[in-house]
């Protein structure tokens, strides 16, 4: 049986009581060593350098500089993965902190720390130590060029781009939605593996700050520009038409929504008009959407592995077929140079 890695953490909590119950929730198998714990952002930030922490675990609401000011401020200067704890009422901010370069986010209403072996607290170091080991760099928007249309994809029409992500994606779908412009006509479907809660407040966040409009995925809906995520507890499915189907009863593996099932869907409704792009996450949903997307002619792009925070997804999709794996900086090039199909201008 392979050894777990060592990971250093900090924890940056203004409870007291709580850092304490959370510090030893994370301590209570001996592999998650809390090295620091600090009621501010300010403390937290400047003990960084000093800690080496493999991690950081940031609650929003912190007295001075806030819970998004203070990502924004970890992930411009010295990347780490970040997970949020965000209260319940905070579950919009906490989007938006996701959204600048945190990697994942818990709601405290859900999370019971009392008992260090009960299933919160092990679900809780599992989510842990595989985003301790995670990959991150600078936050992508920061330095995203302005795209041009690239090679691969000029001459080819689409009506609709589905993209899925997971652990990670939050940056990686704004870095990429945010290098589109508002007059972008070929509808996407994004779908993000989030915490149950903030699927509806990463929407509002990205509607607030890409130049397309974002909005949730309505049943019935008719395909049309703009971007549509796909909502909590439903699995998002393109029918003839086009239009937008909401699943809630099909089990598909361990996702709903599931990645998979958007990507087939859109291959059997649109054939070779269909786009997918898988980006960073853990595991492999979308990988078989993506291969059919690709044997129906379709348009398929895989995030490349320095860029992810998490190889797993886009591995898989390469895997199964893509027939183009790129950085993220280039992603939103090759889907400037795709005709909208009739109907979708």
């Amino acid at each position: 049986m392979t050894a777990r890695k060592h990971r250093r953490i900090v924890v940056c909590e203004d409870s007291r009581t709580y850092a304490v119950a959370l510090s030893r929730a994370l301590r209570h198998d001996g592999d998650l060593e809390v090295v620091g714990v600090f009621p501010s952002a300010e403390e937290a930030i400047g003990a960084l350098p000093r800690l080496q922490p493999d991690l950081l675990t940031m609650d929003l609401d912190l007295p001075g500089m806030s819970g998004l000011e203070a990502v924004e401020h970890v992930m411009s200067l010295r990347p780490l993965p970040i997970l949020v704890l965000s209260a319940y009422a905070s579950v919009e901010r906490a989007a938006a902190v996701i959204a600048a370069g945190a990697l994942d986010a818990v709601r405290k209403d859900e999370l019971d720390l009392l008992d260090p072996k009960g299933p919160h607290a092990v679900a809780l170091r599992r989510r842990v130590r595989v985003l301790a080991g995670a990959r991150v760099i600078k936050h992508p928007r920061a330095h995203l060029r302005v795209p041009t249309a690239v090679g691969g994809s000029i001459g080819r029409t689409a009506a609709a781009v589905g993209m899925v992500a997971s652990t990670g994606g939050p940056p990686a779908l704004s870095a990429v939605l945010g290098a589109l412009p508002a007059g972008f006509a070929v509808p996407i479907l994004v779908l993000q593996h989030i915490a149950h809660g903030f699927t509806e407040g990463l929407a509002r966040w990205l509607d607030q700050t890409v130049p397309l409009p974002v909005g949730l995925a309505r049943d019935g809906q008719r395909l049309g520009p703009g971007i549509w995520v796909a909502p909590e507890g439903a699995h998002l499915v393109v029918r003839s038409g086009p239009r937008l189907a909401l699943d809630t009863r099909s089990s598909a593996g361990p996702h709903r929504p599931s990645g998979d099932v958007l990507l087939t869907s859109m291959a059997e409704a649109l054939g070779g008009l269909a786009a997918g792009v898988v980006l960073t996450g853990m595991g492999r949903d979308g990988a078989l959407g993506l291969g059919r997307i690709a044997r129906a002619g379709g348009l398929t792009i895989a995030q490349d592995e320095p860029t992810s925070a998490v190889f797993g997804m886009p591995r898989a999709a390469a895997e199964a077929g893509a027939e183009a794996v790129l950085p993220l900086r280039d992603i939103a090039g090759r889907l400037l140079a795709l005709r909208p199909a009739e109907g979708s201008k």
